[in-house]
Order: structure tokens, then sequence, then C-alpha cells
């Protein structure tokens, strides 16, 4: 660490680092923006949640890849061919002159950005101490609440002024910046000891998530969950990875350290970015629909009740580090989970009446949790490991958490859309899923007579209702777990090895 504290230059590998992870996080959020317009140009709307699918089942396949082969070959080289691959499929994507094309451009994209996050924020572990790194987690943060505020400003923008192909465009430069950035101010230790690649435990590891990812994605949708298809994909999924556990543990230089799991903080830390992840993309996913559909409000309303969260979240999260070295690791994730429960609690209670104000002071608390809850972990897990394992263990907690999202996705669609035939059913009407759309704009909501607009209204709502109870389920489960994280302000300099 005395060498690499010598001849890096600490500031602007930061700057570069939460560069590198704006041009990833605010990708998703320009393309939602810009989706309509897209699919509009290029058609195929039945293929249209295939454009964030294909995105999502890549990076969350690769981010435990690419963290194991950051700690074989250093960072620089693994983020620089990440970020090199997503660079090159956001170019790709702006010349796609199909849906099918878009969605293969996607995953190249998707493919690149499963190395940014996880690499990004090791580095950090890497030249900061553990104090340090408390602190410096609450910057990093505030990428997610500047992306998720800007990102549909520049989409809007983008494609009001210029073309949908710009949105995809605009990254590349900045990306650019951040390699040079990166080359030029971080230099690594030389790696001494030579390491076997675990090729067979990275095939089976691919192959068992791609299955298992593809089936929550898109099962219910694409195909019947009781459908040969399905029970065909979540069986080989579940079987290659029952594999891949065995496979791993015979390993000499396992793709997955299983050996970090022991340690009850990084185990409950990991299992709570699982719940926390399942409660980001119900909320994510739904507030608006809520807020547009059942309130009666402009779209522009409905995107400044998520993005209260986006602005808990930073806040939140740069208290947490000063909180963390003072109070320890427990006492901050359990006022995190404190924090999704109260602000989970304000949406089950949320109805038509509520007011948008209500909406956005719920996603608050929700973004307060998140805040907490990550900036906590991460610098635990990073200081219960040796430097050596320090990316393996950083990818496989967001690993955790875009699983989670991805487990959300698929499971509260199905509650959504259950629960809304149900009510069509129990009410007589003679509706369909796609007639929700009605309600997402004035003009449509005109179009329907007063008795339908209340019914479906009314439909929606109560459907919605039931995401929520499962949102606050999870929240209560998430405080659950981390009353099982040991007490003690030691345990998040555990080990700690800058």
């Amino acid at each position: 660490m005395a060498e690499t504290k010598k001849i890096t230059n600490r500031p602007l590998v930061l700057i570069s680092v939460m560069l590198a992870m704006f041009v990833s996080a605010v990708e998703a959020t320009i393309v939602t923006t810009a989706m309509p317009v897209i699919a509009s140009d290029l058609g195929g709307f039945s293929r249209y949640s295939w454009i964030f699918s294909s995105y999502l089942l890549m990076s969350t396949v690769t981010v435990l890849i690419y963290g194991k082969l950051a700690d074989i070959f250093g960072r620089k080289p693994v983020l620089f061919f990440g970020l090199s691959i997503f660079l090159i499929g956001s170019i790709l994507c702006g010349f796609a002159t199909s849906m099918e094309m878009l969605i293969f451009f996607r995953l190249i994209q998707g493919l690149g950005a499963g190395a940014v996050m996880p690499i990004a924020t090791t580095i950090i572990g890497d030249i900061y101490s553990t104090e340090e790194r408390a602190k410096i987690q609450g910057y990093l943060s505030s990428v997610w609440g500047v992306s998720a505020v800007l990102g549909p400003v520049i989409g809007g923008t983008i494609v009001q002024f210029l073309s949908w192909e710009y949105i995809f465009w605009v990254n590349v430069p900045l990306g650019i910046i951040a390699i040079v950035g990166l080359a030029k101010f971080l230099h690594e230790p030389e790696r001494e000891k030579k390491v076997s690649i675990d090729y067979k435990g990275a095939a089976l590891l691919t192959v068992s998530l791609s299955a298992i990812l593809f089936w929550l994605v898109e099962g219910g949708q694409s195909f019947s969950r009781l459908s040969v298809m399905s029970v065909s994909l979540i069986s080989v999924g579940i079987g290659l990875f029952i594999l891949f556990v065995i496979v791993e543990r015979s390993a000499k230089d396992p793709m997955m350290p299983f050996s970090i799991w022991r340690n009850p903080v990084i185990l409950y830390a990991n299992l709570v970015s699982f719940t926390t992840g399942v409660i980001l993309i119900g909320v994510s996913a739904y507030l608006p629909t809520f807020v547009t559909g059942v309130m009666e409000q402009p779209a522009i309303i409905a995107g400044f009740a998520l993005t209260a969260m986006s602005i808990g979240w930073p806040i939140a999260s740069s208290f947490a580090g000063h909180l963390l070295v003072r109070f320890g690791t427990f006492t901050v994730s359990f006022a995190g989970t404190i924090s999704l429960v109260f602000g989970a609690s304000l949406f089950v209670l949320m109805n038509a009446g509520s007011g948008p104000l209500w909406a956005a002071t719920a996603s608050f608390f929700i973004g307060v949790g998140m805040g907490l809850t990550s900036t906590s972990f991460i610098v635990t897990i990073q200081g219960a490991v040796p430097r050596e394992k320090r990316g393996s263990a950083t990818a496989a907690n967001m690993f955790m958490r875009n699983f989670g999202n991805t487990f959300g996705v698929a499971l509260f669609g199905a509650i959504l859309n259950t629960s809304l035939m149900n009510g069509f059913s129990e009410k007589g009407l003679n509706f369909s899923l796609d007639d929700v759309n009605l309600l997402l704009t004035a003009e449509k909501r005109e179009s329907l007579g007063q008795e339908q607009l209340l019914a479906l209204q009314n439909t929606l709502d109560s459907s919605l209702q039931w995401v929520y109870l499962g949102v606050a389920f999870f929240a209560v489960l998430s405080l659950l777990l981390v009353l099982r994280i040991p007490r003690g302000r030691e345990l998040y300099n555990v080990n700690d090895r800058t």
C-alpha cells in the first residue's frame, strides 16, 4: 500500500472512477426516457421489455466473473476491458435499424457493464483506508442520485432536439476520459504469484445464471411458468449451479471463494443486499404507474416522486460514512432497515387521495434506507477480506443486489398481472392488461367513460397495493436479517489490508 499511495493520484483516480460509474448508471435512465420514441421508430413493440432484460441479464451474469478476474489480473486491465466493451456496445446501439439488432447490441453493452460498478468500487477500497473509505462511499453514492436526476433531462433533450441515437453516443467521450484518467493516475502494485483461471467454474456460473435469470425475466410472459420450457430452464439453472458449487469447493483458485461467506457479517450483508434489491425494483418500476394512473398526475410529477429516492440515497450515504466509523456496521444498517420499513409502510397506506408528496416522502425514506445499508455493507465487506479477495467480495455483494432486482421484476410483475386479471374478472370488466395504458396519460383517460375510468383505476390501485405489501414484506425481512449481524463497532475493519 505504501508504494501505491506514493505514486497514485487519489483525487484524480476518484474523479475517474466516479465518471466511469456515472457512464454506467446514467445509461438506464436515459434509455428509459427515450424508449417510446425508439420503439416507434424501430417497431417490434412486443420485444420492448427485452431492451432492458438483455442488458440486465448480461450485466448480472458477468459481475461475479469480472470481480474474480480483477483479483487475478488487477483492477485496471479488467475495468478497461469491460468499459471498452460497454462503449463499443453503446456505439453499435446507435446504429441499430431494428429492435432485434438493438437487443443484441444491448447484450454487448451489458457484457461490459458488469465490470464497471464492482471494479470501480474495488479500486476505491484499494487506495483508501477503511475510515477514509467510509466517507468516500458518500461521493460514489452521489453518482446514482446525479444520474437519476440528469438522465431523464439529458435523454428528453436529446430526443427532442437531436435523435435517439445520440443517447447511446453521449457516454462515449465520458467513458474515454475515465479510461485515460485511470490509465494515467492509477498505479497498482505488481502481482507476483501465478494463479490458475477457473474456466470450468466461469462456464458453469454463466450458463446456470443465464438460465435462471432468463426464467425469472421471461417466465409468465414468453412462456407459462408451468410449461416444459419453464421447467427445463429452472432445472438446468439450478442443476448447473449446484455443480458449480461442487466444482468451486475443489478448485485451486475458485471463481467464487465461498470461504468469505463464512463471515456472518458478509453473509447477512449479502442476504440483505438481495432483499433491498427486491425493494428497489418494486419502488422504481411501479411508483410512476401509481402516481400517473391512480393519482392522475403528469409524468413529470411521477418522476419527481421517484427522484426523491435518489436524493435520500446519497444524503444518507454521506452520513453513513461518519456513523459507520463511530457506531459500527450493525447500528448503521439497523437504522437503514428501520427507514426501509417506515418508507414501505407509507406505500402500503398510500391511496389515490394521498397526493404525490406522500409518494415522494415514502420514496425518500426508501432512499435513506438504501444509502445507509449499501454504504455500510460495501465498506464492511471490503474491510473484512484481504486485498486479493476484495474484488470477488465486492462483486458478490453487487451481484446479490442485481439478482434481487431481477427476482423482484419477475415477482412483482406476476403479482400485479395476476391481481389485475382477478380484479377484472371479479368486477365483470371487459379489460385486458394492455388497457392499463389508458390510465397513463390525460388524453387516454379522457377517452374512457367516468364509470370505466373509476373501475380501471380502482382495480389498478388495489393491485398495486399487493405489490407494496410485497415491498413491505421484504423490508421487514431485511430488518430481521440485519438483527443477525454481530454487534460491535470494530466489525467494519476486520482484517483490513489495503
